[in-house]
């Protein structure tokens, strides 16, 4: 697990925004181990908080989680490319 809080969020939002400026279109998920989605939970959980508006914890900005024992943590490319978190 991540030591700061909203490390993964801000990593997530940067991959997410990188790959839509160069490619012009949102990547086809995230795919995140359990440990890192306890993580996310907890950034999504603070934000909402801090911005007292809920976020979807189902989804990064539009983008759909998915949890997977063996993911070391990826972004999966529009074109299916996985690129890794953190």
């Amino acid at each position: 697990m991540t030591a700061t809080p909203l490390i993964l969020y801000y990593d997530m939002s940067e991959k997410l925004s990188d790959h839509l400026r160069a490619t012009r279109a949102y990547p086809e998920k995230f795919v995140l181990s359990p440990l890192l989605h306890e993580d996310y939970l907890r950034d999504v959980a603070l934000l909402s908080h801090t911005l007292e508006k809920d976020l979807d914890p189902a989804t990064h900005m539009g983008v759909p989680i998915e949890i997977s024992d063996g993911s070391p943590g990826v972004m999966v490319a529009s074109d299916g490319t996985e690129v890794w978190l953190l």
